[in-house]
């Protein structure tokens, strides 16, 4: 008899044997997609991991529905690879399985099929069952897969789907239409033989029509001016002239008129392709980089903001590219991919691939697919956390930009596993080489480098030599009391701002809280309206005027008095973007201000909007929370503003300095990236604090130092590995007792220290109370044995009829 082996979507602690006849495993191989019966009904998408004889013991094999690919869409390597990371991140490899592939690759019998509207259908061209599906959606908006196995009589409907999503008839319930065109704006300039200054006069003497010489007139004064790309409009608006005019100059060839979508405003007329020249700073990290290559891994590029690391990746790239290999580069953000593709294909052109979540099923598997098969259009892929599940076959390099930014690691579902150091052990599989770079590399990978574990190669200068930013502290303590505060910001921080828009140059401010004010308080009784469902207080948000909470979505409009004691005396505490974006508007009541949170990107092509606006000098001044602190690169930004530095510092986490050391030197970093010179602004109460004046000195080094010395004292790592378990009830007294039981065996089988069991700063999330239990891994004790005691734990906990209810999750690494 002949089995395969499946790993099915679920959570589930093992993989599940299935009956295949003699054709089918002869046909079948590793990492090929079949439909399987389980349970009593369900239908779902399983992947084969392995052929063998052996029958089942514990139960009777079924029969597999059928085979849905025609060759494996997973490779071996990765199957190793989901296999480590389930095993070191403590989840199911069906966890790893669902988390891995596109959602369009595993159809099961609770997908929600949808009619895509606005696709003409050419009814000749589908089979009898295809039809009756598609006759079945005319009828009603959606059908569950449950319904097409009804309506076709037979339960082996996968295929059928899959063609008509082929053929663009329908969509799957995951997916979000947002039609994004890049604006194009349309800019204009003086034709090539009048472009010079000396040729201006003879141009006027030659004009007749006294409104044409008008707009060229007013063309000479804004260029004298503003030193940047004309748009028509703009033009237009300051001649208080027409279209018609303008098309009539460049019919006479005066003027031409041409469109920038890319996101720099591009000043040279054609962009030479490959014109890319190293700074000696440069050149000697790019040698330096190959040199560790020969003997390393893993090699960390630790370079001043705007030191110029994205040249040095694509000199990297360009090596691997000429041995044939695939390159993977990974970023925190899907903010930074708008940036860096136009940044790419400049150099690439087509090869690049983009991988990440705001992408539409079918987007992700076209690129899957291209790298599968190792095309030409998926050289270089760009991606999210999510693109290490990609299956390589021939990579060669894995860069991860950014590497300490906290976005890498994911939080929820399983697996919850951090992109960077899974992809140091994908690299290892692949024979690959990993590039990490970043300003503010994380504590723990330059311990690894300090150990000799981790190449390093330092660049300590900007590109072309420009001065790091001018930091500024301001006292809030002393500007309150002497009164030099208008609304959040102080004097100082108002006069750099009108300075800088009197240049005609942009700003960003920095808050690290989205929404108007996360309190709202009864000035009478002290009342804050609370979540229903969550123990935390709603956020204000203005432009909905709702309270709102940010844990599970909660709102309610903002309450006219208050609700405890009818009070109508309800006043707002703290500040998030929403405010300062107000407050701006009424202080600039002319500039162009925009915010960049959660809130403002929320479409899949909401970022490019925003970047593109501020990148075409649309935009003067950019309000926004983290999204801002990763590596965006604005060349007319030279005023960089944080509006309360104590916010992050005060945090209650062991990462909170070091986070805070990061976050500003990064948003720091934005400020004065050409050649003009930067300035940033700290507002703080307490300007001596040691983080703040590194950030000043920009003082990596010494802040490094400081925060491992309290690692080693307090246990924490680099020196000690962490384990979190989060334990969840509805019910406070069972989830109390459960967690009491569970930590006291937990000391009772490990030695060392288990802390807990914790209620968090929020204990209560969408009704359910949270304990956590935290367990401190020594490097001489061994890994893989207490995890596989912790495991053994957590087994017997869920075997306890009373505590099976509780919901344990477990976190490897969870900071």
């Amino acid at each position: 008899m002949n089995f395969v082996e499946v790993i099915l979507p679920l959570a589930l602690p093992k993989t599940f044997t299935y009956l295949v006849s003699e054709a089918e495993y002869d046909y079948i191989k590793n990492g090929m997609r079949v439909a399987v019966p389980f349970g009593k009904t369900k239908i779902y998408t399983g992947l084969v991991l392995s052929k063998h004889h052996n029958p089942p013991t514990l139960y009777e094999a079924k029969e597999i529905h059928q085979i849905l690919d025609e060759k494996p869409i997973v490779n071996e390597i990765q199957l190793q690879h989901w296999q480590w990371i389930s095993s070191y991140y403590m989840c199911t490899l069906g966890d790893v399985f669902r988390g891995a592939l596109p959602s369009a690759f595993l159809l099961e019998s609770e997908t929600i099929i949808t009619y895509k509207i606005d696709n003409e259908v050419d009814k000749n061209d589908l089979s009898d069952d295809e039809y009756l599906i598609f006759e079945a959606l005319q009828k009603q908006s959606s059908l569950k897969v449950q319904d097409i196995i009804l309506i076709l009589n037979k339960k082996n409907i996968f295929p059928v789907i899959q063609k008509l999503l082929n053929k663009n008839v329908l969509s799957l319930q995951e997916e979000m239409q947002d039609e994004y065109k890049p604006k194009l704006i349309r800019y204009i300039r003086l034709h090539e033989n009048y472009a010079s200054p000396e040729n201006w006069e003879s141009l006027l003497n030659i004009m007749k029509a006294n409104k044409q010489k008008d707009l060229l007139l007013n063309y000479f004064q804004i260029i004298a001016q503003d030193k940047k790309p004309i748009s028509v409009k703009h033009l237009i608006e300051k001649a208080n002239s027409s279209t018609a005019i303008v098309k009539a100059l460049i019919d006479k060839n005066i003027f031409e008129d041409y469109l920038i979508q890319e996101d720099r405003v591009n000043f040279e007329k054609n962009k030479v392709k490959n014109n890319l020249s190293l700074s000696n700073a440069q050149q000697n990290a790019f040698f330096e980089i190959k040199a560790h290559f020969n003997s390393k891994e893993v090699c960390l590029l630790h370079g001043v903001t705007s030191s110029g690391k994205t040249e040095i990746y694509i000199k990297t790239i360009e090596d691997y590219l000429k041995l044939g290999k695939q390159v993977l580069y990974l970023l925190p953000e899907i903010a930074l991919t708008t940036q860096l593709v136009s940044r790419l294909t400049l150099h690439f052109g087509n090869q690049v691939a983009v991988f990440h979540s705001k992408y539409s099923n079918n987007e992700r598997v076209e690129v899957w697919n291209q790298v599968l098969e190792n095309s030409e259009k998926a050289k270089i892929v760009i991606g999210a956390r999510s693109a290490v599940f990609l299956p390589f076959n021939n990579l060669g390099l894995i860069i991860v930009d950014e590497e300490h930014e906290q976005t890498f690691k994911q939080l929820d579902p399983a697996p919850r596993y951090h992109a960077r150091d899974v992809a140091i052990v994908l690299a290892n599989l692949q024979k690959a080489k990993v590039l990490l770079g970043s300003a503010t590399p994380s504590i723990e990978t330059f311990y690894n480098t300090q150990s000799g574990k981790f190449g390093l190669v330092t660049i300590s200068e900007r590109f072309g030599k420009a001065p790091l930013p001018e930091v500024q502290l301001v006292d809030l303590k002393d500007s309150y009391f002497r009164k030099q505060m208008t609304g959040h910001f102080s004097q100082t921080l108002l006069d750099s701002i009108n300075e800088a828009l009197n240049l005609n140059e942009q700003i960003i401010l920095f808050q690290n809280r989205r929404g108007f004010s996360p309190v709202l308080e009864c000035l009478t009784c002290g009342h804050v309206p609370q979540c229903t469902s969550c123990d935390v207080s709603l956020t204000y948000h203005k432009f909905k005027n709702q309270l709102r909470c940010h844990y599970c979505g909660y709102a309610i409009a903002k309450p006219t008095h208050c609700h405890a004691c009818s009070s109508t005396a309800i006043s707002t505490k703290g500040f998030g973007t929403e405010q300062i974006e107000l407050e701006l508007a009424s202080i600039f009541p002319t500039r162009n201000i925009k915010r960049m949170d959660q809130d403002t990107t929320r479409g899949k092509y909401s970022f490019e909007k925003l970047i593109d606006s501020f990148k075409n000098r649309e935009i003067d001044i950019l309000v926004g929370t983290q999204m801002l602190a990763k590596g965006l690169d604005f060349d007319n930004v030279t005023l960089v503003g944080i509006l309360n530095a104590d916010t992050m510092l005060y945090h209650p986490d062991f990462r909170a300095f070091e986070r805070s050391f990061q976050m500003m030197t990064q948003v720091s970093g934005r400020a004065g990236r050409a050649d003009k010179t930067g300035k940033v602004i700290i507002q703080t109460y307490n300007v001596n604090h040691n983080i703040i004046q590194q950030v000043t000195n920009n003082d990596y080094l010494g802040m490094f130092n400081e925060q491992l010395y309290d690692r080693k004292i307090y246990h924490y790592p680099p020196y000690f590995r962490l384990i979190k378990i989060t334990l969840k009830h509805k019910d406070f007294e069972k989830l109390k007792e459960g967690s009491f039981w569970l930590y006291q065996v937990l000391q009772q089988n490990l030695q060392m220290s288990v802390l807990g069991p914790e209620e968090p700063a929020i204990n209560r999330i969408r009704n359910e109370y949270i304990r956590t239990i935290m367990i401190k891994i020594p490097h001489n004790l061994g890994l893989l044995t207490t995890k596989k005691t912790i495991q053994k734990i957590l087994n017997s906990f869920e075997a306890i009829s009373q505590y099976r209810s509780i919901k344990a999750t477990t976190n490897v690494d969870f900071y």
